[in-house]
């Protein structure tokens, strides 16, 4: 049975991973806002020596290309990073300013601290399983904390979407178009309705059409409700009739919806109470037993029939849960 690593040389290589973590994230920061803010006035001082007004200065110039925080890093990744404009989707829903630069340098770290962490206190595992451990919470972490970010903001998004809809409606009846009822809309209403619409007014002073601009938005706010608008916008356009009567009963529904869901959540609290607990009582009983009778319950981790029952009650107690949180859900 081949020996563990000594934690000493855990320990020199978790601080060596530390060391080129920093100096990558000065190496980004060397290169970063304060620089391409210079290279862009000077760049306006020629342009203006010229009598020529510079584009870039222009303050819609994020629609057509966003400034990332890491260019350097962004430019290592570009050419071996598989499926990137999946992932700047990802990145775009949360609607933060987070580069994918951002995003993998938070990767490298979450999988170095959780592979240093490992190889020093979990004695039995090598260096190359503390890797392999870590890579795996790098890349999972991260995934999953940019998708509650995302899922987030877009709950948020409906949750107020009615309401902009009734200020379009009331804007429409009042005789106003529908450019300036969405240009209203984005000025009146909170973020991220707010933002959202803000992006499209900005769009549309920029000569782009309106319907567009506003499929470039579903791509980030990817739900029925929003798409059911933008359909109704386009079928209004192509027949003509009273969209203020429309929008208004898109917004009946949008608020049925919403409230079926929260009914449909409230009977489904119960089971996934039950699946909480279920899944949350093995895991506690077993760090109750570590901690009270570790020379017990450690058989189970050293034997080979142990570990074999470990995998077995892990597989059974995944399936539960998956099972139970599936006949929670309900797609409204």
């Amino acid at each position: 049975m081949p020996q563990p690593f000594d934690p000493t040389l855990f320990l020199v290589l978790g601080l060596g991973l530390v060391t080129a973590f920093f100096f990558v994230v000065a190496a980004a920061v060397a290169s970063g806002p304060a620089t391409r803010r210079y290279k862009r006035r000077l760049r306006g001082v020629i342009a203006r020596k010229r009598g020529i007004i510079a584009v870039e200065n222009s303050p819609a110039r994020s629609l057509s290309r966003r400034q990332s925080a890491t260019p350097t890093m962004d430019r290592l990744f570009r050419g071996w990073l598989p499926h990137r404009e999946v992932l700047a989707q990802r990145i775009e829903r949360t609607g933060r300013t987070i580069s994918i630069g951002q995003y993998m340098l938070a990767t490298l770290g979450v999988a170095g601290v959780v592979a240093i962490l490992v190889g020093i206190f979990v004695r039995r595992v090598e260096i190359l399983g503390a890797v392999l451990i870590g890579l795996s919470a790098g890349l999972l972490v991260p995934h999953i904390v940019v998708g509650r970010m995302g899922k987030k903001r877009i709950a948020r998004f409906l949750q107020l979407f009615p309401e902009a809809i009734d200020l379009m409606v009331r804007a429409l009846r009042s005789g106003l178009p529908i450019s300036e009822a969405l240009i209203n809309c984005g000025r009146e209403i909170g973020d991220p309705v707010g933002a959202e619409f803000r992006s499209v007014e900005a769009g549309m002073r920029l000569g782009r059409d309106l319907d567009s601009m506003l499929w470039e938005v579903s791509k980030r706010i990817d739900t029925p409700e929003f798409k059911f608008f933008i359909i109704a916008l386009a079928v209004q356009r192509e027949t003509g009739g009273n969209l203020a009567e429309t929008l208004a009963n898109l917004a009946d529904v949008l608020r049925r919806r919403r409230t079926m869901r929260q009914k449909a959540r409230a009977m489904a609290s119960e089971a996934r109470t039950t699946a909480s607990i279920l899944g949350c009582l093995p895991i506690l009983v077993t760090v109750v037993l570590m901690m009270t009778s570790p020379s017990y319950i450690m058989v189970l981790f050293i034997d080979p029939r142990g570990i074999v029952l470990i995998l077995i009650a892990v597989t059974m107690l995944i399936t539960g849960i998956s099972i139970m949180v599936k006949l929670a859900r309900f797609d409204i």
